[in-house]
This record gives structure tokens, C-alpha cells and sequence, in this order.
């Protein structure tokens, strides 16, 4: 297990689209001896996942799914299991099937912030390549509690935007390519934290609690967070706004929590979801509305078929407008 020795012994990566690559990258240089345990999300979903063994292949190390409850250990890789959250407390790993964080499970933030929060200064995060912003919090609030930084260089990314997301608000001790980060993390790992570090913020603590202990969660905001008029995406719940500095981030009672970048994508998809399901019903009832103008029509009623004509091409007219909202027209 680990020892609670001083020093730089727990190791988290994140990453997301073009992330398998980097992460052998990182795996095949890691030194067969690491004195640190290695923790991985990747945004993966519900998908079945072979990454551990990818990473064993192409490196020393042992690589395992991440199993609830078990201890850490120096020189091994623990990735997040399909659908659950890979966290860390009192020394072992836990997963859980939390709330999405920034429309994921297993997300990046709940392993750097719970790392963070259980091991402070002796952490060393890493945020990969993907799209929009996951992990910018939490390499943050590994940055706030002690630990070292390292962002993969955007222009060596697959898709630049957590690096670059990352690196606005977290300014990284080290910007390094793929093929250089598991070099450096080789040579920190193991390496002495200084005497002097900060304690870990009183918020960051009491989100990190609410999240590893769920039936506290609907009392968290109130210390950490302001009711906004946003509501969630994923459940229609009131989202509240973190009080914390860096990236707007927002949380609701049941868990679920968005980065302002997440949140916007999550918006567009629940929007999307809505013209294509209003669509479908304008459709039905165009079509809906001929047949009922055709049954008039031989009863020889043209008064009432004449009127479920002018409904269908109403809804017609409709379902053509949110089409060209769909395809992005004006």
C-alpha cells in the first residue's frame, strides 16, 4: 500500500477524445520502479473498455480496472471502470456510480478533486487531450491544494481544448507532448513535498464530501454555492453556482455538475432533442390533419376540410422552421 511518507506518490490522468494514444505515449516511458500509483479516466461512458490492457502491453507497469475498495499501490495503473467515477480515500480507490459530472461517468474532476482533497500536495495531475473542459476544475483544485501540474501541449493534442481549457484558468508547472509527459512524471514522482504547503480550500472539501457521500449533497450548496436560474440539463433540477474562483461551474441538488462550457453542450443536445421531437409531432400532425380534411371532404363537408388543410400546412410551415434551426440556417 501506500506509505504516508512526504512525498509525490499518486499520480492522476485525465483525458478524453485522442486519449488511448497519449496515454501509451505516457504508459510506455514510465519507469518500471514508479514510486507512485497511477490513477486514469478517460471518458469512456458505459462502453466496454480494453485500455488496461493497451497500457500494460506497451509499458512496465501493471494497468487494472480501478476495483471499489481496494488499495493503492506504487508502480501499478488503476483505470476508471466503464460508467463509474474513479475517486480516491484513505488510501484506496473507490468507484462509484455517482452523478455525471460535465455530462460523464466516469469523469476527470471527481479523480483530480478527490485526489486532491485525500492526498493535497502529494498529487500529480495530468489533463490530456479532448473536447471542451473537463478536468480544468479539478487540475485546479489540485493546483489549490498543494500538488503539481502538467497539461499535455495543446499543439500536440488530438483535440486541444481540455489542455488549452485547463492551462486559462491553472497555469501548469510543466506543458509538455505526450511523448514527454510519462519522462517527467518519472522524475517527479517519488520527489519530496515541500515543508510549507496550503491546506486544501473549506469548499472544495465540503463538494468533494457531497459527492462521496451522497445523502449530504442537498446540503452542500448552501456552503459552497449561490441558487442560480439555470436549471439542469440531465434532471430539470435548479442549478446552483459554485462559489469558487476559476471556471463558472455549476451543481445541482441530485449531482449532477457542469462546467459552463459542458453545461452549454448538454443545453444543446436537451435543445436538439426538443425540435426533433417537436418536429415529429408537427409531422404526425400535418398528416393527421390531411386524413381528417379527406374525411370531411367526402362527406362533403369542405367548410371543416378546408379548415384541417390550413392546419397541416400551419404545421407543415412550422416543421420547416425548425428545420433550418436543426441544419443551422437563418
Amino acid at each position: 500500500m501506500l506509505e504516508t511518507r512526504k512525498s509525490r506518490d499518486t499520480i492522476v490522468l485525465g483525458t478524453s477524445s485522442g486519449g488511448v494514444d497519449a496515454l501509451c505515449a505516457i504508459a510506455k516511458r514510465l519507469p518500471a520502479n514508479l514510486p507512485a500509483a497511477v490513477l486514469v479516466v478517460l471518458h469512456i461512458g458505459s462502453n466496454d473498455s480494453i485500455l488496461p490492457s493497451m497500457l500494460q502491453k506497451v509499458g512496465p507497469l501493471r494497468a487494472d480496472h480501478a476495483r471499489d475498495g481496494e488499495p493503492l499501490e506504487t508502480g501499478r495503473i488503476y483505470v476508471a471502470p466503464p460508467d463509474r467515477h474513479l475517486v480516491v480515500t484513505d488510501g484506496v480507490a473507490k468507484t462509484v456510480r455517482g452523478p455525471k459530472e460535465n455530462f460523464a461517468r466516469p469523469a476527470i474532476d471527481p479523480l483530480f478533486r478527490s485526489a486532491a482533497v485525500a492526498r493535497g500536495a502529494r498529487v500529480i495531475a495530468a489533463i490530456l487531450t479532448g473536447q471542451l473542459d473537463d478536468g480544468t476544475a479539478g487540475l485546479a483544485a489540485v493546483r489549490a491544494c498543494g500538488g503539481l501540474t502538467i497539461a499535455q501541449d495543446p499543439e500536440d493534442a488530438f483535440a486541444p481544448e481540455m489542455p488549452r481549457n485547463a492551462m486559462r484558468y491553472t497555469p501548469p508547472d510543466y506543458i509538455l507532448a505526450a511523448n514527454e509527459i510519462g519522462a517527467m512524471l518519472g522524475a517527479l514522482a517519488g520527489s519530496p513535498v515541500p515543508e510549507s504547503v496550503p491546506p486544501c480550500p473549506a469548499g472544495l472539501i465540503a463538494e468533494n464530501h457531497a459527492v462521496l457521500a451522497p445523502e449530504s449533497i442537498d446540503k452542500m450548496p448552501d456552503k459552497v454555492a449561490q441558487p442560480s436560474s439555470l436549471t439542469c440539463p440531465e434532471c430539470g433540477g435548479t442549478l446552483w453556482r459554485m462559489h469558487e474562483a476559476g471556471p463558472p461551474r455549476y451543481r445541482c441538488h441530485t449531482g449532477h455538475a457542469f462546467s459552463l462550457e459542458s453545461l452549454g453542450a448538454a443545453t444543446d443536445q436537451v435543445v436538439e432533442g426538443a425540435i426533433s421531437e417537436a418536429l415529429r409531432v408537427l409531422h404526425e400532425k400535418s398528416a393527421q390533419s390531411k386524413l381528417r380534411a379527406a374525411y370531411h371532404s367526402r362527406l362533403g363537408e369542405t367548410v371543416d376540410a378546408e379548415r384541417r388543410l390550413s392546419e397541416a400546412r400551419r404545421a407543415e410551415a412550422s416543421a420547416r422552421t425548425l428545420e433550418k434551426l436543426l441544419r443551422g440556417e437563418e
